[in-house]
């Protein structure tokens, strides 16, 4: 179904704030998505953490751009980000990558239309994969129906306790590749120093402190990373491992069935044709996937079944240091 547009009035000022380190090839799709919406933007503010693939020098060439350099060991998913915020001038300001773009024109004016009343301090959209050969086809972008805005709030952190672990992470599931926020209240409760998950730390104490978030997928952006089986492991380890200590919450274990792989066949072959080499190509990549990501769910639960200060370490080991404990409520 044609999406229909009206143009909003009195636009609120919005600024852009996007971490980046060696995103040359993709930059420049980001920033000149960014300046061809139908909102125009405050500022766009680029932090960089040591980059040296060019990266600087193009975003230089961007009158609109503010660059701010700091080392890369100074870079923290959290406090790189409220350096931005900072920063910033708008009244709200949006969050982003450098590796992702806009789906189309609107991006932020439907990020903008979330805000549907004054307790609400965020809305997040989604990322979405484009169909391109060089992003795995299993994954390409598809509507399946018309998007709604799903709005949350809870009148105490009780009631928002009491949720099932996979309602309260469904809940929080937030995403700072696509999210909004109202400045003010970013600056009242900003992100917390933590080495993954910074978004959906702040989208719990959020609920918790008593503010609405909203999701409207509406708003898009493509973005998408090629992984290797080792990115795969330590990425899904970290998620399995923040989801637990914030939530409580626990993945299923997965299988890879021959229903499964023959779906996956189907799917490769409806994308890509008789280009036998590229379906092969992205069938290895698919099943090589789900294996580093079943070895991951195995060591992970292995950890965490010798104790939760154990599963802390092993975390630590392999993928970096665990965030600040989570404040009680």
């Amino acid at each position: 179904m044609e999406e229909t547009y009206i143009k909003m009035q009195n636009t609120p000022s919005v600024s852009v704030v996007i971490p980046v380190k060696n995103e040359a090839l993709k930059i420049n799709a980001c920033l000149d998505g960014i300046l061809s919406q139908s909102v125009s933007v405050n500022e766009i503010i680029v932090i960089d953490s040591g980059s040296t693939d060019g990266t600087i020098e193009i975003v230089k060439n961007y009158q609109q751009v503010i660059l701010i350099e700091i080392p890369g060991s100074e870079f923290n998913h959290g406090e790189t980000r409220n350096l931005g915020v900072r920063k910033a001038t708008g009244e709200f300001v949006l969050l982003t990558v450098g590796d992702a773009r806009p789906y189309n024109e609107y991006w932020i004016e439907e990020l903008l239309r979330g805000f549907t009343d004054d307790e609400v301090a965020g809305v997040c959209g989604r990322q979405v994969v484009p169909h391109e050969t060089d992003k795995n086809p299993v994954e390409w972008y598809n509507a399946v129906s018309e998007p709604v805005l799903n709005r949350y709030q809870f009148k105490t952190a009780h009631l928002f306790e009491q949720l099932p672990p996979e309602q309260k992470k469904n809940i929080c599931g937030w995403d700072d590749v696509n999210a909004m926020y109202r400045r003010k209240n970013l600056l009242a409760l900003p992100f917390q120093k933590t080495s993954y998950s910074e978004d959906a730390i702040w989208a719990r104490e959020a609920i918790i402190a008593g503010y609405a978030l909203v999701y409207n997928y509406k708003s898009k952006v493509f973005h998408y990373h090629v992984e290797d089986a080792d990115f795969t492991f330590k990425r899904s380890f970290t998620a399995m491992y923040f989801r637990y200590r914030q939530f409580k919450f626990l993945y299923s274990k997965p299988f890879l069935t021959i229903k499964s792989k023959l779906r996956i066949l189907k799917t490769l072959f409806k994308h890509l044709g008789v280009d036998y080499r590229a379906v092969l190509h992205w069938y290895k990549y698919n099943i090589n996937t789900h294996k580093a990501y079943a070895r991951s769910y195995d060591v992970f639960m292995a950890s965490l079944n010798k104790g939760e200060t154990y599963l802390d370490k092993e975390h630590e080991r392999l993928c970096g240091k665990p965030p600040v404990p989570m404040k009680k409520y």
